[in-house]
């Protein structure tokens, strides 16, 4: 069985207006156990949308259909999703709290799906849960705790949204351009930290980038989206076969014209090993 099945997903805004767009035309995807989907596209293309759609935030138009193990969550609300899904966002401010700590960060997000208004309990249990958790990204955090998250470097606060998201198992993780914002170094942190987290917890995630490099870089499939759609669908063995140039003209293949959007040509983190 899929962890997350998408079928006939559209999504218009602005509907009969002279500003409306179909983000979304028509997409199927299906998500294995285990599965690490980079997903690439240039500005426009729904590659956002379609994690909107996965998280809850919005529904798609009437007839697609959102399944998590097999169960249709289509038209539940947002938090609900939460309880399936677990999302790090391009800016760290975003998916951290600055006036809270770090355990206070942490215990919200052991919450995730639970309705709001539950009090955060911190207990002896949860500190060494959470400094289990943070050790093992080498940053030294899980010996400040205590520390107003506000406090932190950007890069430090992504990776802490990280241990986050996943330090409750989803069922899928969404990486929504996760280092955009960040310098390349600290973007190669970060990424090295979500491919170990990602294999070391065998998580079904879709990572949204807007550079071919790391989308052929990661994960075992790559999805590349065009106009609401999409256009092409590589497994593991696929892709390793091509770099940029050939992603380009598999583009051009599947899409009847130019790659024109220079931005996900252009590599922003240092070299892999």
């Amino acid at each position: 069985m899929s962890v997350l099945e998408l079928e006939n997903i559209r999504k218009v805004f602005n509907r009969s207006t002279v500003d409306e767009v179909n983000a979304l035309n028509g997409v199927d995807l299906r998500i294995k156990e285990r599965d690490f989907v980079t997903v690439i596209g240039s500005n426009g293309a729904g590659k956002s949308t379609l994690l909107n759609i996965v998280a809850g935030v919005f529904p798609p138009e009437r007839g697609g259909k959102v399944l998590i193990h097999g169960h249709d969550v289509t038209r539940l609300e947002e938090f609900r999703h939460a309880s399936y899904v677990a999302r790090v966002w391009q800016e760290p401010e975003v998916g951290t709290a600055a006036n809270l700590t770090i355990e206070e960060n942490l215990s919200l997000a052991l919450m995730r799906g639970w309705r709001r208004g539950l009090r955060i309990a911190i207990n002896r249990k949860r500190r060494k849960l959470f400094a289990d958790a943070l050790s093992q990204i080498g940053l030294g955090l899980e010996d400040r705790l205590g520390t107003q998250v506000g406090t932190l470097s950007g890069g430090q606060r992504q990776a802490l949204a990280l241990v986050m998201a996943t330090i409750s198992t989803p069922s899928i993780l969404l990486l929504d351009e996760h280092i955009a914002t960040l310098d390349p170094k600290t973007a190669q942190t970060v990424l090295e930290l979500t491919d170990m987290i990602v294999g070391r917890d065998q998580m079904s995630t879709l990572m949204v980038t807007h550079n071919m490099e790391i989308a052929l870089r990661y994960g075992n499939r790559l999805v590349m989206m065009h106009k609401g759609r999409i256009i092409l669908d590589l497994s593991e063995s696929e892709k390793n076969r091509l770099d940029v140039n050939d992603l380009v003209c598999a583009f051009s293949r599947a899409a009847g014209e130019e790659f024109t959007d220079d931005n996900v040509l252009l590599s922003d983190v240092e070299a892999g090993p």
